[in-house]
């Protein structure tokens, strides 16, 4: 089973890193973005054994308290068999 973990900043916090791509394709001649926002990308290998929702469990908790700064981040995920 795998575990495709998405982290993103929370809406509320400045993203510079998104601003300067946003700003790049508008130089390059990209139009019709409107916003850009930055973000890490996880793919956890899990034990097949596990349950669906023991594998929920696990994931949250490895997101919730190694993936993320909860103060300014925010994350979702997708199990795949």
């Amino acid at each position: 089973m795998k575990a495709h973990v998405t982290v993103t900043l929370k809406s509320s916090v400045l993203d510079p890193q998104g601003q300067t791509i946003h700003n790049a394709l508008g130089k390059i001649g990209i139009e019709g973005v409107q916003a850009v926002r930055q973000g890490k990308y996880f793919l956890l290998n899990l034990s097949p054994a596990l349950s669906q929702e023991a594998a929920r469990a696990q994931v949250e908790r490895i997101a919730r308290e190694v993936l993320t700064n909860p103060v300014i981040e925010e994350f979702s995920y997708k199990l795949e068999e």
